[in-house]
């Protein structure tokens, strides 16, 4: 059966990797993303596109209206949107009180409020019972690794998740989230990674390889299929053993 799924940040890397999962087996497949552009260019068979910044109040009504105009029902609900905020538009600050206000800042509004915004936008259009709704988290969320606003901000996700899980459980939803590693062929690193950082992130592994989009892509349709039915309110780790446990 056809279902309706809508990816958040599915221009690229991990989204769009998942966009072309889903859509390969046969779902219908709705494209968010803030850059219309890169949207058009994603070659996803039969996908709808929307651009908009799922952050933003305003841009969210237009994405309501659209899914409820064009797909009614959300089967599947992916939020993909994020980032580390280092490809955001940057003001100089002399102040450094106000710079770090401004990471942080800019690190919940890009991981944590667009996905609680998206939720919330489309969360009476989720298919009852059978609807699935997967966050995507990160590695740093256990280890504080990296960017520590970041950091937090996926770890923002966990707690949310859990709540929303409970809430939506009497009605047949499920709620679980992703947390990748190191994954290659993404935008998320910019021109930051060199080799001995992917050496060092690689080694972590216990299969001594980086992860994949395809790899994330393949847990999440997983874990929106049937066979996951009773699996929710879980943080599903996806990062060749590097962190463990939790």
């Amino acid at each position: 059966m056809t279902r309706n799924v809508v990816i958040s940040g599915a221009g690229t890397g991990i989204g769009l990797a998942t966009a072309r999962m889903f859509a390969d087996h046969g779902d219908r497949v709705l494209l968010l993303g803030r850059r219309a552009d890169v949207l058009r260019e994603a070659r996803v068979p039969g996908a709808l596109t929307y651009a908009a910044d799922v952050a933003d109040v305003a841009s969210l009504r237009g994405v309501t209206r659209f899914v409820a105009d064009e797909m009614g029902a959300v089967d599947v609900l992916i939020h993909s949107a994020g980032g580390s905020g280092q490809l955001e538009p940057r003001q100089e600050r002399e102040d450094p009180l106000e710079a770090v206000a401004d990471d942080w800042t800019t690190a919940f509004r890009l991981n944590t409020l667009t996905a609680v915004l998206l939720t919330e936008a489309l969360r009476s259009r989720l298919a009852e019972p059978g609807g699935r709704v997967l966050f995507l988290s990160s590695i740093a969320a256990y280890r504080g690794s990296g960017r520590g606003a970041y950091a937090a901000a996926k770890a923002a996700l966990h707690p949310y998740a859990h709540a929303l899980a409970r809430e939506l459980g009497p009605h047949g939803i499920t709620v679980n989230v992703v947390a990748p590693g190191y994954v290659e062929d993404t935008a998320f690193f910019g021109d930051t990674m060199d080799d001995a950082r992917r050496e060092r992130l690689v080694a972590e592994t216990l299969d001594k390889r980086p992860g994949t989009p395809g790899d994330v892509a393949a847990t999440l349709h997983w874990l929106a299929s049937p066979a996951a039915a009773h699996i929710t309110s879980q943080i599903i780790q996806v990062n060749g053993g590097a962190e463990r446990g939790h």
